[in-house]
């Protein structure tokens, strides 16, 4: 028997799958070395706090 997804469950299953799309067409574009570099960087300035809301990395 399945659960229910919550409120935030679903609202980050929807952000998986919008990042899902955008891999997806990076790949078909440039190639997977290419996406793959992109998805790190953007993950890399994310921990940085280089995007987003600086104030929510601080603790």
């Amino acid at each position: 028997m399945q659960q229910a997804l919550s409120t935030e469950e679903q609202s980050k299953d929807s952000y998986f799958q919008q990042l899902a799309k955008i891999a997806e067409e990076m790949i078909d574009d440039h190639g997977k070395e290419f996406a793959t570099g992109a998805l790190i960087l953007a993950a890399q300035w994310i921990s940085q706090g280089r995007l987003g809301n600086a104030d929510e990395t601080k603790h």
